[in-house]
């Protein structure tokens, strides 16, 4: 097998752009530096993401997959505006404590794949707020509210400009304007 096909040397790539990417602190990452830090030449580099951008959404899936994992794990709480709560306090952590990969999937214009599947997993904690009949707006609203809010906060977070009493504060005006109280 070449060295070109190897799935380690695809794996090592990615690995070493994550090192870099944490260490440099929000800085560009280049290519060269990259294929440097994992022995390859360009070539192979191009050859497993294509692009840049190619291997930016491979690092971010990389980074993401714990955070994913995390979400994917998160057991209800059997009150489903609870469930969404702690959504948005494991995504606020989550920035806090890998701001780069964050940085990486929502702070620019193009949201990497890997971030679909963060929205489905909201998407389906907002369904089982309306099927108890607790969602104010329609699911879709409350997705793009919540995200919003919990992007700018996090992002927020990160620069040093929000902070806890900031995020719990933004977070129960959210689910105040999304969701009603249960009936007693």
């Amino acid at each position: 097998m070449s060295a070109q096909k190897d799935p380690d040397t695809r794996e090592r790539i990615v690995r070493e752009a994550a090192r870099l990417l944490t260490e440099s602190g929000g800085e560009p990452v280049s290519t060269r530096a990259v294929c440097t830090a994992a022995g390859v030449g360009a070539p192979t580099l191009y050859h497993h993401f294509g692009d840049k951008r190619g291997l930016l959404d491979a690092v971010a899936a990389h980074g993401f997959e714990e955070y994913l994992r995390s979400k994917r794990a998160q057991p209800g709480t059997g009150d489903p505006v609870d469930d969404l709560r702690r959504g948005w306090d494991l995504h606020v952590e989550y920035g806090r404590t890998h701001p780069a990969f964050y940085t990486l999937m929502y702070g620019t214009s193009r949201t990497p794949p890997v971030a679909e599947e963060a929205h489905r997993i909201l998407l389906g904690l907002l369904e089982a707020v309306a099927r108890a009949g607790r969602l104010r707006v329609p699911v879709d609203t409350a997705a793009k509210m919540i995200h919003a809010a919990g992007v700018g906060v996090t992002l927020g977070v990160i620069a040093g400009a929000c902070d806890d009493e900031t995020s719990e504060r933004t977070r129960e005006a959210v689910l105040s304007a999304v969701t009603v109280p249960p009936e007693e």
